[in-house]
Order: C-alpha cells, then sequence, then structure tokens
C-alpha cells in the first residue's frame, strides 16, 4: 500500500499539476500525511532545475501552512481530529512522552529536528506544539526558517550540481540531520547548563 502511495505522488510530480500537488502533499504532509514532500520535490527538481528555487518556496509555503493547520488541530481540536490521527499512525504513546517533557525549548528543537530531517514526524510536532500552547508567532517563525532551510538548500544543490548530487543527498540526508539534531540539542543543553 505504501509503495502505490508513492507511485501516487510520483506521478503528480510529473503532471501539470505538479506545483499544486507539491504544495498539498507539503502542506498535509505537516498535519496529517504519511508522506513526506520530498518524494514529490526532488523528482520535480531534477525534472526542471531552473525551477528548484521556486519548488523550495511552493514546498516551504505549504509546509508552514501545514504546520499551522497541525498547531490549530492540536490547539482547539485535539480530541476530535489529533487523538484519532495518533492512534491510527499509533504514536499517542510517543506523542504523551514528547508531551510530559515539552517546554519552549523542547518544542524549538523539536521544531529544527522535525524540519530539517523528520525526527519525530513533522505531523506530531505541530499537533504536540498546539496541544501544549506554544506561541504561535515564534512557531510560526521556526517552521519557516527550519523548512524554508531544507528546501532552498535541496533545491541549490539540486539545481547547481543536478542528478550527481541526488544519490548523495539521498545517501547522507540522514547523516546531515543526525548532525545539526546533535548540534541543536547540544546548544539547548549548553544555554539550559549556563542558564542554571
Amino acid at each position: 500500500m505504501f509503495r502505490r502511495l508513492v507511485d501516487w505522488t510520483l506521478a503528480w510530480g510529473a503532471s501539470r499539476y505538479a506545483e499544486p500537488a507539491l504544495f498539498v502533499i507539503s502542506f498535509v504532509e505537516s498535519s496529517v500525511f504519511p508522506l513526506i514532500a520530498e518524494v514529490l520535490f526532488l523528482p520535480m527538481c531534477l525534472a526542471r532545475p531552473e525551477k528548484s528555487m521556486r519548488y523550495a518556496l511552493v514546498a516551504t509555503t505549504g509546509s508552514v501552512l501545514g504546520g499551522i493547520a497541525g498547531w490549530l488541530i492540536g490547539h482547539y481540536f485535539f480530541d476530535l481530529i489529533a487523538l484519532p490521527l495518533l492512534q491510527f499512525y499509533d504514536r499517542v504513546a510517543a506523542f504523551e512522552q514528547l508531551k510530559s517533557a515539552t517546554g519552549t525549548g523542547t518544542i524549538l528543537i523539536l521544531l529544527i529536528t522535525s524540519g530539517l530531517g523528520h525526527l519525530p514526524p513533522m505531523k506530531v510536532v505541530t499537533i504536540l506544539a498546539g496541544a501544549v500552547g506554544f506561541s504561535l508567532p515564534l512557531f510560526i517563525l521556526s517552521a519557516i526558517l527550519a523548512r524554508g532551510a531544507k528546501f532552498f538548500l535541496l533545491g541549490w544543490a539540486l539545481r547547481r550540481y543536478g542528478a550527481s548530487i541526488a544519490d548523495v543527498i539521498h545517501r547522507r540526508l540522514a547523516t546531515v540531520a543526525g548532525v545539526v539534531i546533535v548540534a541543536a540539542i547540544a546548544l539547548w543543553l549548553a544555554l539550559k547548563l549556563l542558564g542554571g
């Protein structure tokens, strides 16, 4: 079933509706959808490298707006929408564990790590941020920075280096994301220790 979902998403990338499809996939990925936007974004950039920055803007915009929708779901409609979604993805326990360890610093770290490396999935973080009442303006700013950095860097690399960089990105993205995540956590811990 998951393979069919990937194939269906990739088919949209080859159509004349690729940009609206990228926007929709980016939007729903940040709130409810199990696929990541890169499944569509990367092939689109490889097919039309001159449009990579435009695609990055579309993906970032869709992702941030989807994140806001996830925040609203978590804040206003948790029991009605978020809880059934978490149960569907079997993420209730993970969500509750994250919620119990949440503060402003934790949410910021999670927004960075999920925005750059999908750890944890963006939809979980957006719903969590809303559920704990995390500042919506700070949430939006963090989502713009994390998601924008990811899509624009990927778009730039694909436009500049083309298919030769695609394999490197595919193989090394988890490593790079892991380094960024470890650095962000180390910075957070250092600030926490210095702050007392």
